[in-house]
């Protein structure tokens, strides 16, 4: 078949079928978003309990309950980050503990259910017990501040590979440019703009953390595949770890598999890792800093073995460089 040929199947099949691909781990997520297994207390006697836990567990497995003896209980569960949030029945109501720093969406779902179940006349107080920056109350900034940590670390990936550092070298501008993004994220959403709380410098190494991960993720897979491995980074970080991540709402908010399929790539457990030193004092982030060590320490490895293995071209003495053609003499 002539060249032309393939190259013009190549495009009306390939193209089609990407932006299928891309469509569906979009979209899908978008349109299944509710709860799922969404973990929240109740709090407060068993006989005024069982009704509220009842009632929840009868919503086809959009909840988890987990009860509570009473309020302080529930606080130290959503702050250890347990749970997202709790019902506290009361004689004339009820109060709804909620935590909006964990996702101002799941705390507006937990309010409406709350206001759903209360007989008629009841009264409901909310209390936001961990609430989101008066700069950022609905966690916009904070949502899309993960996207350019990942967009950084295909970056980082592909400049390492285009360029061809290797060895000592690749490896320091995969850490260098790593945590010199991280400083930058947090001068950003952390000094400026008030996005994030919490110790700065926890702050600037959780998104040095992530960008390291996805850099160093996409610099093995291109050393190993060559430049189509930085097209599977881009996918493994932005076509899906984006969103599969829950940055904008929580994992348990994602039709299954895919909220728990997203913690376990780098784009997840960097959103997981940063609003839990941002808002929870660490609370919640030993396995997602495991997650993002493991993608970091694997991916900095194989660089440095498959580099080691394959030995940069060497110009020989006196000569053009390695696999260089001679320029033509004149006679």
């Amino acid at each position: 078949m002539p060249s032309q040929n393939r190259k013009l199947i190549t495009v009306l099949v390939a193209l089609p079928l990407a932006v299928t691909f891309i469509l569906w781990a979009f979209a899908w997520p978008a349109a299944r978003t509710g709860p799922h297994d969404l973990p929240i207390g109740v709090a407060g006697p068993a006989e005024a309990t069982a009704p509220v836990t009842a009632a929840l567990q009868a919503r086809d497995g959009a909840f988890d309950v987990h009860s509570y003896p009473d309020a302080a209980a529930a606080i130290t569960a959503i702050e250890s980050r347990d749970i997202y949030g709790a019902l506290v029945p009361g004689p004339d109501g009820a109060e709804l503990l909620t935590a909006s720093a964990a996702g101002a969406s799941v705390a507006q779902l937990l309010e409406q259910v709350a206001a759903q179940g209360l007989p008629e006349g009841a009264a409901l107080t909310v209390t936001d017990v961990v609430p989101a920056p008066a700069s950022d109350p609905r966690g916009a900034v904070f949502g899309v501040s993960v996207l350019p940590m990942a967009m950084a670390g295909i970056a980082l990936g592909a400049l390492v590979t285009l360029l061809r550092l290797r060895g000592r070298y690749a490896l320091a501008a995969l850490a260098g440019t790593a945590a010199a993004v991280g400083t930058a994220g947090a001068l950003i959403g952390h000094s400026w703009l008030g996005a994030m709380a919490g110790g700065w410098w926890t702050v600037a190494g959780a998104l040095a953390l992530l960008t390291l991960a996805g850099g160093a993720t996409v610099a093995a897979l291109a050393a190993l595949l060559g430049p189509r491995g930085i097209g599977l980074g881009a996918v493994l970080l932005m076509m899906l770890g984006n969103p599969w991540s829950g940055a904008t709402s929580a994992p348990e908010m994602l039709p299954a598999p895919v909220g728990t399929l997203g913690q376990l790539l780098p784009t997840g457990a960097g959103s997981t890792l940063l609003r839990g030193v941002s808002f929870f004092d660490g609370a919640g982030t030993a396995f997602p800093l495991a997650v993002l060590t493991c993608w970091a320490v694997a991916g900095l490895a194989t660089v440095a073995v498959v580099h080691h293995r394959r030995p940069a071209p060497t110009r020989p003495a006196g000569g053009p460089p390695a696999g260089a053609t001679a320029p033509a003499v004149a006679v």
